[in-house]
């Protein structure tokens, strides 16, 4: 961290990560009408409408300069807030900068999400399980088996590990609230206009490489975390490369080695192909996994914050 941001970051301390956690752990999201990642969805629909999708070299610049004025806003935010808390008494600004921290990262809720997954596929059969895995992923759930319902939602658990509460609090601890508040504007606007379409593919590009680049450490990090000491490095790595994605396959990899089972899509890539099929625990158990890591990671980005206090 760097000027006032640093300083402002440093003297929050581990309390306010605490308070963050708590404030997911118990009310999952704040309200819509006040949530960053809603106010950050308007900004990208709005300039969306104003950059072309051709000819590339113009989409592409006018791309670039829209996710760089949204990012310098981002930046501005979380930078205005560390100097506003610097200015607070430590117990107060504690709570300001956690309640700032909080709706930059989302752990209780892909739990929630991904937990639903089973209860649908348990109470209603694959036609819920279908319904309720479609909310968190983006392929086309349509015809999927039971097995495969529950390997998407083990797939999308693991890699929004790594985007919605890994990375988020690793630019926290690197950069304070501006990197964490630049970090959840560029995964909003990956997941916006990342798309490789004839109307994203240019225009998008910036935004697509831009989350790539931030994800390169988080999504490392995260297989780690979930391989644990079961697995090797050379293993993961060779696993992870398996998929298109140059993060995806970490935490996906390290999910499908530590719990033994396959997973895999269809004519894209299979991961632990000699696993078995995947069920009901080992749903459960990925999710005890996941859960254990995002409380281990927050703990350690708590003393990472107090140790900056100093």
């Amino acid at each position: 961290m760097v000027g006032s941001g640093r300083a402002g970051a440093g003297r929050l301390g581990a309390a306010a990560v605490v308070v963050a956690a708590g404030l997911d752990a118990v009310f999952l999201e704040p309200p819509l009408a006040v949530h960053p990642v809603r106010w950050t969805g308007r900004y990208l629909a709005w300039a969306g409408r104003r950059v072309p999708a051709g000819p590339p070299r113009r989409a592409v610049g006018s791309g670039g300069l829209a996710w760089g004025i949204g990012a310098a806003a981002a930046y501005g935010a979380g930078l205005m807030v560390s100097r506003t808390v610097a200015r607070l008494p430590a117990p107060a600004g504690s709570v300001v900068a956690g309640a700032a921290l909080w709706p930059l990262f989302a752990h209780r809720m892909l739990l929630d999400e991904v937990a639903g997954v089973e209860r649908a596929l348990s109470s209603g059969g694959v036609e819920a399980g279908r319904a309720a895995v479609g909310r968190i992923v983006s392929r086309d759930v349509s015809a999927l088996s039971a097995e495969e319902v529950r390997q998407a939602a083990v797939e999308s658990l693991g890699e929004n590990l790594s985007d919605s509460v890994v990375a988020p609090l690793f630019w926290y601890a690197v950069g304070g609230l501006p990197a964490a508040a630049v970090y959840r504007f560029a995964n909003t606007a990956d997941a916006v206009w990342g798309y490789r379409t004839p109307r994203w593919n240019h225009a998008g590009r910036v935004a697509a490489r831009a989350d790539d680049l931030l994800n390169l450490v988080p999504a490392r990090l995260t297989g780690v975390l979930l391989a644990g000491r079961r697995v090797s490095w050379r293993r993961l790595r060779a696993e992870a490369a398996l998929t298109p994605s140059p993060n995806a396959g970490w935490p996906m990899a390290a999910l499908a080695l530590r719990l033994g089972v396959r997973l895999a899509k269809p004519g894209v890539y299979a991961l632990g192909a000699t696993g078995r099929r995947v069920d009901a625990g080992d749903l459960k158990a990925a999710l005890r996994l996941a859960r254990r890591r995002g409380w281990a990671l927050a703990a350690a980005v708590a003393v990472v914050a107090g140790v900056r206090a100093r």
